[in-house]
């Protein structure tokens, strides 16, 4: 299975008999160039315009954006109820969770994540091989918050996203911190950027919270 990031919180996993995308992102907001794509699931966290551009889509897919249980051509999805802030979505409404699971390997996409998560929510989620999740703040929980995120739920690979990216929107990008902050969090990583990465179950047993950053890919 390939993960490739296209940008902010938008991914492309492509796994041996399908394809999903999440969050596709209105590349007029964001500053980044967003290309279509062809894809047989896409994932919206919230109903955002940097999170929900579904019309970029060349294909016909099944486009999920409420919680719940969710199966195409071999890939499964479940969406998990949480919000887009820390105050129960006063400030900034709801926001969900997506654990797909493609080729034996399970992929937590946070979203626009608000909030830390509580024992019982990371028991429910289960296990997870790689977790996608926010580090800039500000709309988002904060790359300390990040952090104690992984240690909680233990992952075998940690990819963040959503942080301020040099090409980005100068509004945008000048409210989230960027990608070294979230590093430090982790313990000051030196980590070299891939195009993209391949992930299998049967070479995950050894690994623990690694961190891989993706260079975004148009």
């Amino acid at each position: 299975m390939d993960i490739r990031y296209l940008g902010h919180s938008s991914f492309k996993l492509s796994g041996s008999s399908a394809k999903v995308v999440t969050d596709p992102f209105d590349p007029a907001q964001v500053g980044l160039k967003y290309s279509k794509q062809e894809c047989d699931i896409v994932t919206v966290s919230h109903e955002h315009g940097d999170h929900n551009k579904t019309d970029f889509m060349t294909s016909d897919p099944l486009i999920i954006d409420i919680p719940g249980e969710y199966e195409r051509k071999g890939i499964r999805v479940t969406g998990f109820e949480s919000f887009h802030d820390d105050k129960q979505g006063a400030e900034r409404g709801k926001n969900i969770l997506f654990k797909i699971e493609i080729d034996d390997v399970s992929i937590l996409h946070c979203g626009d994540l608000g909030h830390m998560l509580t024992n019982e929510m990371i028991e429910e989620i289960g296990e997870v091989d790689v977790l996608l999740i926010p580090s800039g703040g500000f709309y988002t929980i904060t790359a300390d918050e990040a952090a104690t995120i992984v240690r909680a739920i233990e992952p075998h690979i940690v990819i963040p996203m959503h942080y301020g990216h040099p090409d980005m929107n100068p509004e945008l990008a000048g409210k989230l911190a960027p990608l070294s902050t979230f590093l430090s969090a982790m313990g000051g990583q030196t980590v070299e950027p891939l195009n993209k990465l391949t992930v299998k179950k049967s070479e995950l047993e050894e690994i623990s919270s690694q961190v891989v950053v993706l260079e975004v890919s148009l």
